[in-house]
């Protein structure tokens, strides 16, 4: 099966890129102030005994998964079916 692919072709001097300015460019200072309270927030949970539990949870859902992979696949779709159903009767 064959296809053509239309070509174009630019003849003259390359252009230069668009230069924004340094205004358009910087983060807000409201995007930074939320990246920075999210930074402080999971440095405090990575110190907490809950952050151990956390990953000692995942750890066992891994293994769990390779395991049961069948069953695992059957409980996700279970579980997004039975929030689809909430979600839609919410509508």
């Amino acid at each position: 099966m064959e296809q053509e692919v239309p070509v174009i072709i630019q003849s003259g001097e390359p252009k230069e890129p668009v230069k924004t300015s340094q205004q358009e460019t910087s983060i807000p200072d409201q995007v930074k102030e939320i990246g920075e309270t999210l930074s402080e927030i999971f440095a405090r949970l990575r110190e907490s005994e809950s952050y151990d539990k956390l990953l000692e949870s995942v750890e066992t859902a891994k293994e769990y998964v390779r395991k049961y992979p069948a069953k695992a696949l059957l409980y996700t779709l279970g579980a997004a079916a039975f929030l689809g159903l909430l979600i839609r009767k919410k509508r």
